[in-house]
């Protein structure tokens, strides 16, 4: 059963998928239709699951969940995984690499591969204020409050010296 994001408590399931580019308006638009299609239907031993979506930036698709109702089993997380992998290939986008980092360069969102972002931080081109995107955090809480922080309260602090 599909609600609206805002509408999940806080202690939702969080699921993040980062794009390794900037979708454009009319890729969010369809995939924002496809994925709302997709949490219409999502189940897990035949009962609803209460869920929501957001897309952020052009970049990310978080989906939440509402556990309180019913929680996702792994026949239901394994559809999730499936139904973004299919979104990779319809419009030829990686949102399931979790070894790259995205962070704010200025004003804009940069992407790149972990050892790329280890190279900047020890040649001080990103520091313990640079604001990175923690998509480890699980609550809707967590991504509320957690998910846009500086390096150095994430786990990407390992990386500053």
């Amino acid at each position: 059963m599909l609600i609206d994001f805002k509408n999940l408590p806080d202690d939702s399931r969080v699921w993040i998928y980062q794009a390794n580019r900037k979708l454009s308006d009319d890729e969010v638009a369809k995939i924002t239709e496809l994925s709302e299609d997709f949490l219409t239907k999502w189940t897990a031993h035949g009962a609803e699951l209460e869920a929501g979506l957001e897309i952020k930036y052009n970049r990310f698709i978080v989906i939440g969940l509402n556990q309180a109702n019913a929680s996702a089993s792994g026949c239901s997380i394994d559809a999730s995984v499936h139904f973004i992998q299919s979104l990779q290939e319809k419009f030829d986008v990686d949102l399931l690499d979790k070894m790259n980092v995205t962070f704010y360069s200025g004003e804009y969102i940069a992407y790149k591969p972990l050892a790329d972002f280890r190279k900047m931080a020890k040649d001080k081109s990103v520091s313990k204020n640079t604001i990175v995107f923690n998509n480890l955090i699980n609550t809707k809480a967590e991504y509320l409050e957690n998910w846009e922080v500086p390096a150095t309260e994430s786990w990407h602090n390992r990386f500053l010296s």
